[in-house]
């Protein structure tokens, strides 16, 4: 096994190693802004209108 780091993973991709990683941070971060403006914006639903009382 050969240690090259500009090694492709497996059949049908078409990223490095680093290249993956640097596209799973971007991808969780955003993920997890995401998710926090939805969160925030049925908080503030729910204080103005509750769906459940």
């Amino acid at each position: 096994m050969s240690d090259n780091r500009n090694e492709r993973l497996g059949p049908g991709t078409y990223l490095t190693p680093d290249e993956a990683k640097e596209f799973h941070k971007i991808f969780v971060t955003s993920f997890l802004i995401f998710t926090s403006i939805a969160v925030v914006a049925h908080i503030l639903v729910w204080v103005w209108k509750p769906w459940i009382q």
